[in-house]
């Protein structure tokens, strides 16, 4: 039997009352969260990362109807995002999905990514992919159980080593 400290009861709790927002992606939370995904990339990857002007250049693609971008919010606090672009009027792609090292292994990344899927469906797309790179293997772990399977590579993101695609 497993044990679950105070800690973890908390967490698991606190997991269950965070909301999935659908806002502006140059809103403030929306800077706040890919700000700190991109660090987190830096700091993991091996070579490091440098997203250029992505946070000011991208913001457009997320703008509905074609697209959606989604911060979870833990009250006032952010607590991961994510956002959809559109490829083809079929297919949607997610991106910039993050969930904050503080809420990990409590199931955010999971509803997280079946809260963009649900969006995706909403747009009326029928297919998701995203791309990924090596070192995040709890992302890899987790789509390949959310159902994705691997494709070709269908971008030129010089960080992604690994593509995914889900039939919605």
């Amino acid at each position: 039997m497993v044990e679950v400290t105070p800690e973890t009861a908390d967490r698991l709790l606190r997991a269950e009352t965070v909301t999935f927002d659908t806002v502006d992606a140059r809103s403030a939370d929306a800077r706040a969260a890919v700000t700190a995904y991109f660090a987190e990339l830096a700091a993991r990857f091996p070579g490091g990362f440098e997203p250029g002007d992505a946070l000011d250049t991208d913001a457009d693609a997320f703008d509905p109807p074609a697209g959606a971008f989604v911060v979870v919010h833990d009250g006032t606090d952010v607590a991961g995002c994510g956002g959809l672009q559109r490829i083809d009027p079929a297919t949607a792609e997610i991106k910039r999905m993050w969930v904050h090292p503080g809420w990990r292994s409590v199931g955010l990344g999971r509803r997280l990514l079946a809260h963009l899927e649900s969006l995706a469906r909403t747009q009326r797309r029928t297919r998701v992919v995203l791309d990924t790179n090596a070192t995040l293997l709890e992302a890899i772990a987790m789509y390949e159980r959310a159902g994705y399977h691997a494709i070709d590579r269908y971008n030129d993101n010089p960080y992604a080593q690994h593509w995914f695609a889900k039939d919605l």
